[in-house]
């Protein structure tokens, strides 16, 4: 069945409420001007939970010996389905997304009250909506005026997202082939950019190309603002005006990725704009290509999150090194972080519903120690380097901004690279030959 995960993922999380409590509310719709709104996109908690695509949605999980997974959503409405489309109401929806109990979204104020009493504990998002904590309170002092009826209040309040970012963090199977799936598009657009590119394009004809190819195949667009760089415009790590002319004989750094079904692909790729690589930026090239590939051998089950990160540092150190950006020995270079000038981020970041996806990076515990990798999990391999201007800088080297970027799941014996992008120099060549 369709809603199979989405159920699946609230048992799960209605075992660790005990009698407790829980309640997500999806995303509000946004004004853009006047009386248009932004496309919609859901929250990604609720979505996570639910899969139900609609606005003025909430669940309400309610733990104990009766399990109960309770939808509110807005009623049918012919006339308005006839402006803004399909409703699934209340009774469609229990049905299709799997669901205990489903109301019209207009009796949450009343029933969430009658809900939440004698309930051990209550959990939610607090402080991520100053509206939502508000509506919370009130149905809580709703309950607690109830006390010489003998109701009780929850006596408990938690943070929701510490139960549902430990969750998200390993993707199931439904999760992983959406992942590879969104890869799958988006390694296409990258492709379809590099084919169309040439010298004197606008940085966003290059976009448009990226978006036609995502949403020729399916996705709903990009996950994030896409960064197209030419030239030093690279060396700006969240670039995003793409207006600016692509140079003959500059690179030029996209940053691109779909969004299918609500989860993202993340993937930057760095190529010539004329289709050849020169001395200066194949060198540099190789540098960074280096450090990925290093970066990538380095994920497995058991090592520590920045394992990955500390192996991209220590072939990009090197590589400043022979390059002649850099002075002294490698591992003094790295003790003292003179390599941050030219390598300034960490080498990637969970990906999941969003690009930045949810999910701790240090234990829980008094040490403080990285996470340590698990099968599931997905992440980001991006190791770059980014050479602004300066009198101690060779001149070739100047304005040369580069980063190499793919999705990456973690498996058993080690891990599965999801975006296949051209990246290596003579795949890009070759993908960029002019006959």
């Amino acid at each position: 069945m369709k809603h199979q995960p989405y159920t699946s993922r609230r048992q799960h999380l209605l075992g660790q409420l005990g009698n407790g409590i829980a309640i997500v509310a999806t995303a509000p719709e946004r004004v853009r001007n006047r009386d248009t709104h932004h496309p919609y996109r859901f929250d990604s908690y609720f979505w996570y939970l639910t899969g139900f695509p609609e606005p003025e949605a909430v669940v309400v999980l309610c733990g104990g010996e009766q399990p109960q997974s309770i939808l509110f959503c807005r009623e049918k409405n012919e006339e308005r389905e006839i402006w803004e489309g399909y409703r699934h109401g209340p009774e469609a929806a229990r049905e299709a997304f799997g669901f205990d109990q489903c109301y019209p979204i207009a009796e949450l104020d009343k029933k969430l009250p009658e809900l939440m009493a004698d309930r051990s504990a209550l959990w939610h998002s607090i402080g991520h909506d100053p509206e939502w904590d508000q509506k919370v309170s009130a149905a809580l002092n709703a309950v607690r005026t109830q006390s010489r009826a003998g109701k009780r209040a929850p006596r408990e309040i938690h943070d929701l997202r510490a139960l549902l970012d430990d969750m998200r963090l390993t993707k199931d199977r439904s999760e992983q082939d959406t992942m590879r799936r969104a890869a799958n598009i988006s390694s296409a657009g990258h492709v379809r950019a590099m084919r169309h590119c040439r010298p004197e394009m606008a940085e966003y004809e290059l976009e448009a190309e990226l978006t036609h190819e995502f949403r020729r195949r399916g996705a709903n667009g990009h996950a994030y603002t896409p960064i197209v760089a030419g030239g030093a415009n690279a060396c700006v790590l969240h670039y995003v005006d793409n207006n600016r002319l692509l140079p003959e004989h500059g690179l030029v750094l996209i940053d691109a990725g779909c969004e299918l079904e609500g989860y993202a692909a993340d993937i930057t790729r760095t190529f010539p704009v004329n289709g050849r690589f020169s001395p200066a930026q194949r060198d540099t090239y190789e540098v960074v290509l280096a450090a990925q590939l290093a970066a990538i051998a380095a994920i497995r089950p058991g090592v520590s999150f920045m394992a990955y990160h500390d192996a991209a540092v220590r072939i990009l150190a090197q590589g400043m090194i022979d390059l002649g950006l850099l002075k002294g020995s490698l591992d003094g270079i790295i003790e003292n972080g003179d390599y941050k000038r030219f390598y300034m981020h960490r080498t990637g970041h969970w990906l999941g519903l969003d690009v930045h996806d949810a999910g701790e990076y240090k234990e829980n515990n008094a040490g403080g120690e990285w996470i340590k990798l698990a099968p599931g999990m997905t992440l980001t391999v991006e190791p770059g380097l980014y050479i602004r201007p300066a009198a101690d800088v060779p001149e070739a080297l100047h304005g040369i901004g580069i980063r190499i970027e793919d999705d990456v799941l973690v498996t058993a014996d080690g891990c599965d690279v999801y975006t296949d992008a051209p990246k290596t120099i003579a795949d890009i060549e070759e993908v960029m030959r002019r006959d």
